[in-house]
């Protein structure tokens, strides 16, 4: 069985645990390496039970807790050629436990066949994962400015989707932010708005998605209420099903995801 918990997801940090089997990846680590070791224990979990750290992007709120974490337990870190590249500099006492996965995108880490796709961020070598398991697949994308090619190609089929749902464009506009911030979060290397979300989580949905969680909602541009009605507006025009969508908790560990289709490993 695939099990999937956000630990937390947002501007504060961000990382996300998935299990199947004996196998168990931390998707990004953007807190404390306390809070990870807490939110592993809820689970059942401890650091030693981590199969590897798999890396979106290299900016502080996915990355946050990573030295620490590594300074308990030297795991296997994998990302892209370019982040792990800025990892290997930012972290230099820990380069060896680095890995870039290969240019197609495409490995495997125990019982799980993983799918790397790029990412429109403005972070060095950015990306999203698509995660098979014998069970289902699962789709992350967060931090892009917009869905991407290769995204559009890659998730559909998904049966959980975790996907990002930054801000409410007006409320961003209107907002405190300065000008320049303003334009690199709405820029096509920043962060997907509410009504993009909404648009791709409905073409995830008609592809079969069982579960839509949103997440990495900005806490000064959006709302949880506001994410969520983008996306229920957008299924109620499409004919589909509202229940399907949640908000991952900004600070918390969620419940737990439980897709239960039958996805094969994506070849």
């Amino acid at each position: 069985m695939t099990t999937v918990h956000t630990l937390s997801s947002g501007s504060s940090g961000n990382a996300l645990i998935l299990s199947c089997g004996q196998t168990h990846l931390l998707l990004d680590a953007g807190i404390s390496c306390r809070r990870i070791t807490l939110a592993l224990r809820e689970v059942g979990l401890t650091l030693e039970d981590l199969t590897a750290i798999l890396i979106t992007h290299t900016h502080t709120d996915h990355i946050a807790g990573l030295a620490t974490l590594l300074k308990k337990r030297r795991l296997p870190v994998v990302a892209s050629r370019a982040a792990a590249a800025d990892l290997a500099g930012r972290l230099p006492a820990f380069a060896d436990c680095i890995r870039v996965f290969p240019a197609s995108g495409q490995f495997t880490l125990g019982d799980c066949c993983i799918t790397a796709f790029p990412t429109a961020h403005d972070a060095p070598g950015a990306c999203g994962y698509r995660i098979d398991t014998p069970d289902t697949a699962v789709g992350l994308m967060t931090d892009t400015g917009y869905v991407t090619p290769a995204a559009q190609e890659i998730l559909p089929g998904v049966e959980l989707a975790v996907l990002e749902a930054n801000h409410d464009v007006e409320t961003l506009c209107s907002g405190p932010y300065p000008y320049y911030l303003k334009e690199r979060i709405l820029g096509s290397g920043g962060h997907l708005s509410n009504e993009d979300a909404a648009r791709f989580a409905v073409t995830l949905a008609r592809s079969g998605a069982a579960e839509i969680v949103l997440a990495h909602l900005s806490r000064e541009n959006n709302t949880p209420a506001m994410a969520l009605s983008a996306a229920q507006r957008a299924f109620s025009a499409a004919g589909l099903d509202k229940d399907i969508l949640s908000v991952a908790p900004r600070d918390q560990l969620s419940r737990a995801y439980v897709p239960s289709g039958g996805a094969a490993c994506r070849k």
